[in-house]
């Protein structure tokens, strides 16, 4: 009966939902997932929940029209989508990529629903952004876009209603540029936007929030088998926010991380990453990871162009701890088999659905621990809404504050995940009892507000 239900509205989706393959697989992993709730509490089904919670609110597209240097208008789109406001405002980044399309906003919103449940955070869930790629854009053009775009968004957000922040593409350098067309369309310096300047209403320790995060769950999982970080060799795809920061916090707690990739190629380092040199490169040159390699000519560099067929050459790397953190689907199933071949005790999530179906059941089939997503890089929204906090009290917390802060909340999702997977007799399985406890909290709150 529970089950039919479950594939009768995954069908639905995928009828009403056409090309969306990321939200229908999304969507797939979570109600799959909560099968033994719906079959111990039958209100769900019958408030037809799954039904509600899988249509977004509202689902906003616009043109963004913008000059390039040369003077010629140029033209994206623009998307947010407002899924789930059922425990409190919307809270969601914005994406800057080429490949942003509708069925990627829905899968990031449906995913968000979720994750901002687990934090025990009262924000809903909603995500955004556009096809506008910044990669070799000047920064008057990426200034010119992001006023433009927001220019149309900003009809539709505020600090109790919409809060958006950054994600791939949209780092401090356009979360200002997107604040400050804010401020001056609506006259309010409010906290409408995170990931601001810290000289400007932002939270101390928010750039480094997902990537610490992602360590802290790490490390309170691999506890309970009588583990830690420390000691452990890392591999960490990526090298934006997310993955700099997980590197920068797996050295202070002195575990060794010794690879990380862009969209070039990978850096493999065997005596361990320079931190350092990833940020020079990084973040003030937004330069090739092929110029760390250049810095140190004991460091191996695997461009795209050479990776093994059909597979990522980060994974192709023993490792005890694995941190896909770069974006959806870049963990296959040949992936899992190589991290497995090499000792892998640990695939920790620091992307929104980086692993792909069939790698996830291998890993879990041979005995691999998996921190799913939506748990394990919570962080980020978590000290997003700490910076709302400090914007409604007009304060500002010290680094150490928020870090604390952190934590804990790291702490708190870690194990309100794993009571929830022994609740259900998936002991261990933090898929299981992240979305659990992620959707009850949204289904519950749903059910008490009635049909709305």
């Amino acid at each position: 009966m529970v089950k039919t239900k479950v594939e009768e509205v995954l069908n639905y989706i995928k009828k009403s939902s056409p090309g969306q393959d990321e939200f229908y697989q999304a969507a797939r992993e979570v109600f799959e997932s909560i099968i033994p709730l719906l079959e111990a509490d039958s209100r769900y089904l019958e408030q037809n929940i799954l039904e509600r919670i899988i249509v977004p609110e509202r689902s906003i597209i616009f043109r963004v029209n913008w000059i390039d240097d040369s003077g010629k208008i140029r033209t994206n789109l623009g998307y947010r989508v407002q899924f789930n406001s059922a425990i409190g405002p919307y809270k969601g980044g914005l994406r800057f990529h080429p490949t942003v399309s509708l069925g990627t906003v829905k899968f990031l919103g449906f995913e968000q629903i979720f994750k901002n449940a687990l934090t025990g955070l009262n924000i809903g869930g909603a995500k955004g952004g556009s096809n506008f790629d910044p990669k070799g854009k000047s920064d008057a053009e990426i200034m010119r876009f992001c006023q433009s775009f927001m220019s149309e968004l900003y009809k539709y957000i505020g600090k109790n209603r919409d809060i958006p922040a950054g994600d791939i593409g949209v780092g401090q350098r356009e979360i200002g540029y997107l604040f400050g067309q804010y401020k001056k369309l609506t006259g309010d310096f409010d906290g409408a936007i995170t990931g601001k300047g810290v000289n400007w209403g932002g939270s101390l320790a928010r750039k480094q929030a997902t990537g610490y995060g992602s360590v802290y769950f790490a490390n309170e999982h691999l506890k309970v088998y009588n583990q830690e970080i420390k000691g452990k060799t890392c591999l960490v795809s990526g090298s934006g926010n997310v993955a700099l920061y997980t590197i920068e916090k797996l050295i202070q707690m002195g575990a060794k991380p010794v690879a990380c990739s862009d969209s070039r190629g990978t850096v493999y380092h065997k005596k361990g990453l320079d931190i350092a040199s990833l940020k020079a490169v990084k973040e003030l040159k937004r330069a090739s990871l092929k110029e760390y390699a250049n810095l140190h000519p004991d460091c191996e560099y695997i461009d795209v162009a050479h990776y093994p067929k059909g597979a990522h050459a980060i994974w192709q790397i023993p490792c005890d701890v694995a941190f896909p953190s770069a974006t959806q689907n870049e963990l296959n199933l040949q992936d899992a088999k190589a991290l497995v071949k090499g000792g892998c005790m640990l695939v920790n999530e620091g992307a929104n659905m980086p692993t792909t179906p069939d790698a996830i059941d291998y890993l879990q089939d041979m005995g691999v621990l998996f921190s799913p997503g939506k748990a394990a890089n919570a962080g980020g929204v978590a000290t997003s809404q700490l910076e709302m906090s400090q914007n409604a009290s007009m304060t500002q917390w010290n680094f150490e504050q928020v870090d604390i802060k952190l934590r804990q909340i790291m702490k708190n999702i870690f194990k309100i995940a794993y009571k929830t997977s022994k609740e259900f007799d998936r002991t261990g399985d933090l898929i299981t009892g992240a979305n659990i406890a992620g959707f009850r909290k949204v289904a519950d709150s749903m059910i008490d507000q009635g049909s709305v």
